[in-house]
């Protein structure tokens, strides 16, 4: 691999149907292998799949990065919570159990946490290893096997997970990776012998999973979109909600579903924070993601970097003033000059209508947003039909506690940001999907409950 952007990496063949009936054949066969194992051999296959990921982090890093754009520095992130994601399921995989209940004379019940079957992965384009771990790490432990698509316009980590997974003594087949767009998503969603689904990406796309899902009554995990607040109090340490913000709203070149895009900042220190996060901004160093000072890379395509700029453009013409950024950046470097970067913008004079405000940009575009009063800021905060997270910024403890309380959204952060390690649960509430990535939670949703009641005496019949 070598930098190349605005290039073409590679060509790959779309899975049709097929090639999707012969992947989730190959799991279905694998499936009958690895769900006999026990907790504590499906936890060692793991681990060592952690193992090969950690050692190879360098290497798989640098592959994200011409898969993504993003920059090293946090593809090397990426890669190191995708091994421990492994870890973590693999610790849990041996502890996996039911319960015993005691009934009247003698009888008892027990329940067994079974795995469902041949779950799909569909993934997105801003995390494409990390989240193939995040859907397989679970699945796995549960002793499901799974066939995960990644986006088009990443499609290559993933499979050097399948490659991995196989090095590390999964049975053959067990993580299997297609190829394609939307016709190969419904070939997955429709397949007969597909169990679950798990996505990860628009809310429209989500809206259509969910229905073809319905049809073959399947369980879904949607992790959708969001428009999240970042509420920033003036008793905040400044310095810290200031760093909270980029945090906030740069990773991944803006390219993050829970960014907190709406910034929320108390009207006394709303000029002196505008002021300091547009310096910080401007300061962002943009260019080769391969370059280990980089901070932000290229945006992942032409038409999505066409469609952010889209959104800065309707933002002025609404009455937002662009603070700073918002333009094209050409790199310095000639190889470079064909790839999609643009200055991080920070929006001022923003309103709660203006459709900046109100629709995900999905890019590196900040809007401030001034609020007078803690009732105030919650009601507008959660105004929005998504609610995937939030955060807050304040000294006052018990206020922070009460805010994140009242606001509508599954992940919220206090005094950070865009931290998400793999022991919490990750997910939303409202339009931005339901079920969990992470954590014991997701546990729940890559396994069913079978209950057995055991009479110890005889049958009493009413008949």
């Amino acid at each position: 691999f070598k930098t190349c952007p605005g290039r073409v990496l590679c060509k790959l063949p779309c899975s049709g149907e097929k090639e999707v009936d012969l992947a989730v054949q190959s799991a279905k066969a694998a499936f009958k292998i690895w769900s006999q194992m026990s907790g504590m051999e499906r936890c060692r296959v793991m681990l060592e799949a952690a193992r090969i990921i950690r050692e190879q982090r360098d290497e798989i890093a640098t592959m994200e990065t011409i898969n993504n754009g993003k920059s090293i520095f946090e593809a090397r992130v990426d890669i190191d919570i995708s091994w421990q994601c492994l870890e973590y399921y693999a610790g849990l995989a041996g502890s996996l159990a039911g319960e015993h209940i005691q009934l009247p004379g003698g009888s008892f019940g027990y329940t067994r946490r079974e795995p469902l079957g041949v779950c799909v992965g569909i993934g997105a384009w801003n995390y494409p290893f990390q989240i193939a771990c995040w859907k397989s790490g679970p699945a796995l432990a549960c002793g499901n096997a799974m066939v995960f698509k990644p986006s088009p316009f990443t499609p290559i980590s993933a499979v050097r997970l399948a490659e991995i997974f196989t090095e590390a003594g999964v049975p053959k087949g067990l993580f299997n990776v297609v190829q394609g767009g939307a016709a190969t998503g419904q070939f997955l969603c429709h397949h007969p012998d597909v169990a679950k689904i798990s996505f990860t990406g628009s809310v429209p796309t989500g809206m259509k999973i969910m229905e073809m899902a319905a049809k073959g009554i399947k369980p879904v995990t949607l992790e959708l979109g969001g428009k999240s607040p970042l509420i920033i109090f003036s008793d905040a340490d400044l310095e810290n909600a200031v760093k909270g913000a980029l945090m906030a709203n740069f990773l991944t070149q803006g390219e993050v579903c829970c960014n907190g895009t709406r910034v929320f900042v108390e009207r006394k220190i709303l000029d002196t924070f505008t002021k300091e996060v547009v310096k910080r901004t401007q300061k962002i160093k943009i260019g080769d993601p391969l370059l280990e000072d980089t901070r932000m890379g290229a945006l992942i395509n032409r038409p999505h970097l066409n469609r952010v700029q889209g959104f800065i453009k309707q933002a002025k013409e609404q009455g937002a003033e662009v603070l700073c950024g918002g333009d094209l950046y050409v790199p310095d470097d000639p190889k470079l000059k064909n790839g999609y970067y643009m200055r991080p913008c920070v929006l001022g004079n923003c309103k709660d209508d203006m459709t900046c405000v109100k629709e995900e940009i999905f890019g590196p575009v900040m809007a401030i947003l001034p609020f007078d009063t803690e009732e105030e800021v919650v009601e507008r905060a959660n105004a929005t039909k998504f609610g995937l997270a939030g955060g807050v910024f304040t000294r006052d403890i018990q206020k922070a506690h009460r805010v994140v309380a009242a606001l509508k959204a599954g992940m919220c952060f206090i005094n950070n940001y865009n931290i998400s390690p793999v022991e919490l649960p990750f997910g939303g509430y409202k339009s931005s999907g339901f079920g969990r990535e992470n954590g014991r939670a997701a546990i729940e949703y890559y396994s069913q409950l079978k209950t057995v009641c055991v009479e110890m005496g005889d049958v009493e019949s009413v008949f």
